[in-house]
């Protein structure tokens, strides 16, 4: 009889071999999907930014030999909070619509006054007003396909000109852009964090599973080996066991991978869904998932045979464990000083595989010191307490650390993991804001002096067209600096009357500021004989008219330090500044006519305001918090069927120590309350450290993206809190398995 025919007898004549083999298919196909979801983000990001490649919303045009085709402009548009990808297109001189390859999913070319839209953005023509939407991109003319979106909700526009009519900032190109896309740098990294945070919970699920029945087996090997079996012999038997239940598993994960798949392509990520289509992951990375993690499940449960191989006795016959020795607690402070490293110099390097191994280290250093502490607090448990349950949770906790130590593993992991989130969301969200200088309902058009009149006339002859009463002003950008050359020092200001400062910038003007003649307002009163007027930085300098006045008033933001304003009386003569902004102010009711009245004149030019400035800020902060939602959800569960099962293989494991006790007379709630003190204070230790730990590294990882300070928030107890309550609730199984052991007679041990 072959190993594997040994490993299937057993299956079948001995339930609680069957039960645990069954858990560990589950924990490994659970492992399995996981991964496989996660290694395919970045491979998924990467799929949809090659389909909005030719968008060009990072295309920078670069100098080409190919003669030019097209005139091509790529900007943002915005609709009732909603992102628009408006991509401008003009033929050059002597080429036809026939000439130009067109990329996938785009059906047609749009002549002059021609567009065409997204199926999102077909609707939201087909349902607002012209004067609210319509106008800004002229006829529709056909839809734009699957293949040529970033998510099936992405609102496009690819509108044509003439050649006269595209916007200065237009790049003359051979054709649209192409060429191969990067995944998204920030899903990559997350992906990595959750592989290594989620997996490792997978696997203390997987081995929880394999321990309910790991006192039963070591006999049963023990015993085979007495028997004349040859070590080698007895590493097939175990290694056949294994290989089928995980081999099941990662089969089983396999399967239900592209359903993790579709569920996951419903979870929006930078402002919409994904395709199914998305998740495609390389055939080779695929194969070599699957047949990883059962390896490293049988390579486990093969080295944990070294005592049977070497001592079969002591395993029939028990022995005494080593105590656990101090030199463990090393391997935390060697795991974080590799960490630091690795962050201090990920911005020298370039990337972040030093500091994603630091990561797996300090995750994988919990295994190493995890035992000691929970040794520690058995020890104090010991010296301490003399009630009965506090005397039998010690000494399980001293006698027997590690395995004491699995129910807590994955909820210790659990809870460094939303450590570090909650470290890094509020910081985050704390770096959200800023904005130019208008306030929140003006929206604004950067230009030229050449091109600013024209803008505001056409925009003001569509407003009057549309009934509003709202006028476009020119404000012009100067300088206002001392000095010379590399010593030259000052800051930019607007170029603006003081009424419509009041209307339209953040800056606290009253109507009172606004007597007394032409001044240059600011937050410090500039002395004037000192600083000149430039239209760009480098350029030369021109003194104000005299008798312009300088006036400190209250600036309510921070980001206004470095801004004025002046007067157009304060200009000297034939002085004219360089660059423009096109202002209009807006209400709640007319902001979209009004930002299509700007559309017009503006050509493709890009129309801003402050709650747009903030779009991006803000989906990328509910990306964060959804992904972290449901990454401590899941870590939360997988640790909690984690603590559930280690308990539940805990009673197993001494069914002959609580039988003999029972028998003995004592109670079983005595029993339970001991088992549930074995859970929660390790856990609460344990977790305490994890949550600390998480913390420093949430610093760490935050250090690479800014150098300003960390925001701590009372929600960093939450982790804490609940990976004690989960650890109680999966310690909640020992009563139930207790009274099982109760109910069965002792002489089947």
């Amino acid at each position: 009889m072959n190993s594997l025919q040994i490993a299937l007898r057993v299956l079948r004549v001995d339930r609680r071999t069957r039960t645990s083999a069954i858990l560990t298919a589950i924990g490994v196909a659970v492992a399995t999907g996981l991964v496989l979801l996660l290694a395919t983000l970045p491979f998924a990001t990467q799929n949809r930014e090659q389909r909005a490649l030719w968008q060009g919303e990072h295309f920078y045009s670069r100098g080409s030999d190919v003669p030019a085709k097209l005139l091509f402009s790529s900007s943002k548009d915005y609709f009732d909070g909603q992102q628009i990808i408006r991509v401008d297109v003009a033929l050059a001189p002597g080429v036809t619509a026939a000439g130009v390859q067109l990329p996938p999913g785009v059906p047609q070319l749009p002549g002059p006054g021609e567009t065409v839209v997204s199926p999102a953005l077909g609707r939201l023509l087909q349902g607002h007003p012209a004067d609210q939407l319509g106008d800004r991109f002229g006829k529709p003319v056909g839809a734009i396909g699957e293949d040529g979106l970033r998510f099936p909700e992405q609102l496009v526009a690819l509108t044509g000109h003439t050649a006269d009519a595209m916007p200065e900032s237009a790049n003359q190109v051979p054709g649209f852009p192409a060429g191969k896309a990067s995944p998204d740098p920030l899903l990559m990294l997350l992906s990595w964090v959750g592989i290594i945070v989620l997996l490792v919970p997978s696997l203390v699920l997987v081995a929880s599973s394999a321990r309910l029945t790991a006192a039963r087996r070591e006999r049963r090997l023990a015993a085979i080996r007495l028997a004349g079996a040859t070590p080698g012999q007895v590493t097939n038997m175990v290694a056949a066991e294994t290989t089928l239940s995980a081999g099941i598993g990662a089969l089983l994960g396999l399967l239900i991978s592209p359903a993790l798949h579709g569920l996951a392509s419903f979870v929006p990520w930078a402002g919409g869904t994904w395709l199914a289509s998305d998740f495609a992951l390389p055939v080779g990375l695929t194969v070599f998932i699957v047949l990883a993690i059962p390896v490293l499940v049988v390579l486990a449960g093969v080295l944990g045979l070294r005592r049977v191989l070497k001592n079969p006795l002591f395993a029939t016959g028990g022995h005494t464990k080593k105590p656990l020795r101090w030199w463990r607690l090393l391997a935390l402070p060697a795991a974080g000083l590799f960490f630091l490293v690795a962050v201090t110099t990920a911005k020298d390097s370039g990337g972040i595989t030093l500091v994603m191994a630091g990561l797996f280290l300090l995750v994988g250093s919990a295994a190493i010191v995890g035992p000691w502490v929970t040794s520690a607090v058995g020890g104090t448990f010991v010296r301490i307490w003399r009630r009965p349950s506090a005397l039998l949770a010690g000494r399980r906790l001293r006698d027997d650390p590690k395995g004491a130590y699995r129910a807590s593993a994955g909820i210790v992991l659990a809870v460094f993991a939303g450590s570090m989130a909650l470290t890094l969301l509020p910081t985050f969200e704390s770096m959200a804001g800023g904005g130019r200088s208008f306030v929140d309902s003006v929206l604004y058009v950067d230009t030229d002096n050449q091109h600013a009149g024209k803008i505001v006339e056409q925009a003001n002859g569509s407003l009057r067209k549309y009934g509003q009463s709202e006028q476009a002003v020119a404000v012009g950008e100067v300088y206002l600096v001392e000095g010379e050359g590399n010593n030259r020092t000052g800051h930019r200001a607007l170029v603006m009357t003081c009424a419509d400062a009041v209307k339209l910038t953040r800056f606290d003007l009253t109507a009172e500021n606004c007597t007394g003649g032409p001044a240059v307002f600011g937050d410090s009163a500039l002395d004037l004989a000192r600083y000149k007027l430039t239209d760009n930085w480098e350029g030369p300098a021109v003194a104000v008219k005299s008798g312009t006045r300088a006036e400190a008033i209250h600036l309510p933001d921070a980001d206004l330090s470095s801004t004025s304003i002046i007067d157009p009386a304060a200009l000297p003569d034939g002085f004219t500044p360089k660059y423009v902004t096109v202002v209009a102010p807006t209400t709640d009711a007319n902001r979209e006519i009004v930002r299509t009245a700007l559309a017009g004149p503006a050509a493709g030019e890009e129309i801003g305001s402050r709650d747009q400035y903030l779009f991006n800020q803000q989906t990328e902060l509910g990306d964060l918090r959804r992904v972290t939602v449901i990454g401590l959800i899941a870590a939360g569960v997988l640790a909690g069927c984690s603590a559930a099962v280690a308990t539940a293989g805990s009673v197993m494991d001494r069914r002959r120590t609580f039988g003999a006790l029972m028998a003995a007379g004592t109670p079983v709630r005595v029993l339970a309350r001991a088992l549930r003190m074995e859970a929660a204070l390790p856990a609460l230790v344990a977790t305490i450290g994890a949550g600390i730990v998480g913390v420093l590294v949430g610093v760490g990882l935050y250090s690479m993206v800014d150098e300003r300070g960390i925001v701590l928030s009372p929600w960093l107890l939450a982790p804490v809190v609940l990976g004690v309550g989960v650890a109680l609730l999966g310690a909640s199984v020992c009563t139930p398995a207790l009274k099982r052991v109760q109910a069965e007679p002792l002489a089947d041990e």
